[in-house]
C-alpha cells in the first residue's frame, strides 16, 4: 500500500510540475494580437447611411477599429504596434491596460490616413511622448521628415525615426524577428511594405494592402506555405462593391478572387489565412453575414479583434 501511495505522490508531483512548465510556456510566449480589423475609415464610416453602417452607428458593439496588429513579448514586458491608425487612443490603451506592456515602437506599412495618422497623438497636444521609435522606409521617413505636423514630432524628439529596407530583417529580442518587403500600391507618399514577423516556433505574414496578388514579384502562395499565419488584404469582398465608384481606382484583391486564387492551396495553408483591414462595404466585416459564412466554408478565416497568434 505504502508503494502505490508513493507511486501515487510522485505522479501527481509529475502532473502538477508538467501543468506548470506548460502554462509559464504559455504565459511567456510572445504574441500577436489583432486591435484592429477594418479599413482606413473605420466602420461604420463617415458619411455613411446605407444598410452597411445603420445598425453601427446604432450600437457600439457593432463598430470595428482600423486595422493594426501588435506584437506583445510578455517576457520584456514590451510591445511593438503595426501602424499608427485613427485608432490609436483606444489601441494603444488595449496594449497597455488589458496586455501590460509598454509600446516600444510602432512599425509603419505606409503613408495612407489609416496607417500613420495615428502618430499625431504622440505630439505635445495628447501624449508628449519621449523617442518612441518609429520604423520606417525611405520614402515614408523623409515624407515624415519634412511635412507638418509629423516634421514636429520628429523636432521634439516625441519619435526618432528608424530607417528600414526591403528584406532587411530588424532584431527585437532574442525571439522576434521583423522582416519588411515591399508590395505594390499606391505609393503617392511613400513605399508600402508588408511584413514577415518570425518568433521562436512560428511565423506571421502580415499584408493589410496590395493592389493584386499577381502585380508582385513574389508567389504570395509560397509566403503563405512557409509561414503558420497570414493576415491578408481582404479590404472588398467583390467587385462593384462600392456604389458609383471605379474600383481600378481604389486596387485590391477582392475576397472572392483571392479565395479562387488560393483554391490550389492544401488545406491547412488555406486555414492559416486570416482577410483583414474590411472596407465598411464588405459584408464579411460582419462576423453572421452569409459572407462570412461562405469564406469559412472555403477554409479561410477573416480576422477579428482581439485574436491572438502565439510565436
Amino acid at each position: 500500500m505504502t508503494g502505490v501511495k508513493l507511486f501515487f505522490t510522485f505522479f501527481l508531483t509529475f502532473v502538477i510540475a508538467n501543468a506548470q512548465d506548460q502554462h509559464q510556456y504559455l504565459t511567456e510566449r510572445p504574441y500577436a494580437v489583432v486591435l484592429g480589423i477594418a479599413q482606413d475609415g473605420g466602420y461604420p464610416h463617415a458619411g455613411c447611411e446605407r444598410l452597411c453602417c445603420k445598425d453601427a452607428w446604432k450600437s457600439d458593439s457593432l463598430r470595428k477599429m482600423v486595422s493594426s496588429i501588435a506584437i506583445i513579448d510578455p517576457r520584456s514586458g514590451l510591445a511593438w504596434m503595426f501602424d499608427a491608425t485613427p485608432d490609436f487612443a483606444k489601441q494603444y490603451n488595449i496594449i497597455t491596460k488589458q496586455h501590460k506592456a509598454r509600446l516600444a515602437g510602432i512599425f509603419l506599412t505606409h503613408a495612407h490616413i489609416g496607417h500613420y495618422a495615428g502618430l499625431m497623438h504622440l505630439g505635445r497636444e495628447v501624449m508628449g511622448a519621449k523617442n518612441i521609435v518609429v520604423y520606417a522606409m525611405p520614402k515614408m521617413k523623409r515624407f515624415l521628415e519634412n511635412n507638418g505636423p509629423w516634421e514636429q514630432l520628429v523636432n521634439l524628439k516625441n519619435i526618432i525615426i528608424s530607417p528600414i529596407k526591403d528584406k532587411k530583417e530588424i532584431l527585437l529580442s532574442r525571439d522576434l524577428i521583423v522582416e519588411p518587403f515591399l508590395v505594390p500600391h499606391r505609393d503617392e507618399f511613400s513605399e508600402t511594405v508588408g511584413y514577415n514577423i518570425i518568433g521562436p516556433n512560428e511565423s506571421l505574414l502580415y499584408i493589410p494592402d496590395i493592389d493584386k496578388w499577381q502585380k508582385w514579384g513574389h508567389d504570395i502562395r509560397f509566403w503563405i506555405e512557409s509561414n503558420s499565419y497570414a493576415l491578408l488584404d481582404g479590404t472588398f469582398y467583390y467587385d462593384g462593391e462600392v456604389p458609383n465608384r471605379n474600383m481600378s481606382e481604389i486596387p485590391h484583391p477582392f475576397i472572392i478572387e483571392s479565395m479562387n486564387y488560393f483554391e490550389s492551396l492544401l488545406d491547412r495553408n488555406q486555414k492559416k489565412i486570416y482577410f483583414i483591414h474590411l472596407n465598411h462595404t464588405n459584408p464579411a466585416i460582419n462576423k453572421n453575414s452569409a459572407a462570412s459564412k461562405i469564406i469559412i466554408k472555403n477554409g479561410f478565416n477573416t480576422a477579428r479583434q482581439g485574436m491572438k497568434f502565439f510565436f
